[in-house]
This record gives C-alpha cells, structure tokens and sequence, in this order.
C-alpha cells in the first residue's frame, strides 16, 4: 500500500508541474497580440477495485460502499479560453482587430492556411498584406504603390485613396474564419493555429455575418491572460506540489520505519 502511494504522489507531482507550466505560458504571453489563455484539465487515474459495491459480504448481507482506490491523475488536456481580449486603439491603419468570432486567414510556406486573431499587419515590399514573418493575408490584399490613405471597413472592404483621383478604390476584401469548435483548434507558435479534426472546417467569409465578428481598423487585440487569475492559480499549484511532495517524504518515512520493524 506504502508503494502505491508513492505512485499516487508521484502522479500529482507530474500532473502540478505540468499545471505550472501552462500558467508559465499564459504569464509569458500576457502582451502578446491576441492570445488566449490555456487551462489544464485534469482526470482521476484508473482505480483498483478491492471489494465491488453490492458484493455479499456474508450471507444476504451487502457491502454498502465496497472499496476503491485510486491510482494517482492525469492531465487530460489544456483547455483554451477563447473569451475576447480588450481592444486597444492605435494609430496605424494596418493594425486590425476582430470584435467577436472569426480568424484571418494565413497562408504559411508549407501550404496549409493558419489562422491568428493577431491582426498587427504589415505592407510588403510587393504591396501585399503580410504578417510579422512576412506571411501573406488571405485572400491576397495587394495595396497600390500610389496609394495615400487606407481605409478598412467593418465588412473587411480595403479601400484606397489614390492621387489625382476624388473617390476611394476598392482594392479587394479580408475574408474571417470561424469554426464550431474554435478551443479545438491546434497552436503552431506564431500565434497561429491550424484546422483539426476537433475543431472542425473553416466557415469562411465576410466579416458581420454567419456568425463572423466584424474588423475595426486601427485597434489590436489583447491577451486575455488575467494577471491576478494566473498568480492565485500559481500558489495553488504551488501548493498542491508542496503537498504531493510532503506525502512522499512521509510514505518514505512509513517504509522505513517498517523495514526497521521487520
């Protein structure tokens, strides 16, 4: 018994320093443009059944509870929070936040499209919409050499002022993802996640309809990370792996004391 003990504790170590390291992520990102925060899940082991509920105990006499043991936990998954992050306005016309669901779309070098709520976007040499890395919006935006002013309407319409023309030129449409199960969706580091099977297909689209969040130009998207939600989680698994660590020494203790009795 001493000796699965000794397993259980070692379980809820593994399974708090995992915990930690997802509150390290979430902490580390807390400035990062349109990241969501993740939660570890957790699940009871296996448990090894001594004496089954309703077995005869004797005669026509039952056992009420029967006896189970538990075998330790697990981290099942990290759940991702996909709660909207504040808005912060900004200066530049190519900084574009999406208000409620959806994701731009991103087509990497391999082929397949990513999908990012961080809308800090750039002009390439070429004119095209592009990221940080330099990947291209999709569908393609390609803004004229001449053009002075860049206006984005809600519905995703990019439009231009040219010189020496009066009216605005429109020069194409940004197109937003959604997905049934966002949280299913799997991050690849650059704050880009690709499609899975959890997540289900892209719905895509013009922004404001079908479900699809609108784009405000001239705003970013902020971390949903809540500071303060992420140090209390910290002490808790602090704690819980100060309390782990504890039964340990203490099962060690009642092994040695039995072998010294033996």
């Amino acid at each position: 018994m001493s000796i699965s003990a000794l397993h259980v504790a070692r379980t809820g170590l593994d399974a708090q320093s995992e915990r930690m390291r997802v509150i390290a992520n979430n902490l580390a990102n807390v400035n990062t443009t349109g990241f969501k925060r993740d939660r570890a899940e957790f699940a009871t082991l296996a448990y090894q059944m001594v004496t089954a509920a309703g077995a005869r105990s004797s005669g026509d006499n039952q056992y009420a509870t029967g006896l189970n043991l538990g075998t330790g936990v697990r981290i099942t998954g990290t759940g991702r929070i996909t709660t909207q992050g504040a808005l912060n306005t900004s200066t530049n016309p190519f900084d574009l936040a999406i208000e409620g669901d959806g994701y731009f779309q991103i087509a990497r070098p391999d082929g397949v499209t990513a999908y990012t709520r961080a809308g800090n976007l750039h002009v390439s040499s070429e004119g095209k919409l592009v990221t940080n890395d330099g990947l291209p919006l999709q569908p393609e935006i390609q803004i004229p050499e001449n053009a002075q002013a860049v206006t984005i309407g809600t519905d995703g319409t990019v439009s231009v002022t040219v010189q020496g023309q009066a009216e605005n030129t429109e020069v194409g449409k940004i197109e937003l993802a959604r997905f049934v199960n966002a949280a299913g969706l799997q991050a690849v580091g650059g704050n880009m996640y690709i499609e899975t099977a959890a997540s289900g297909s892209p719905q895509t689209g013009a922004p404001g309809i079908e479900g699809r969040g609108q784009i405000r130009q001239g705003a970013l998207e902020a971390s949903n990370v809540n500071v303060v939600q992420e140090l209390v989680d910290m002490i808790e698994t602090q704690r819980a792996y100060e309390i782990n660590s504890k039964m340990v020494q203490a099962t060690d203790e009642m092994l040695r004391n039995a072998n010294q009795s033996l």
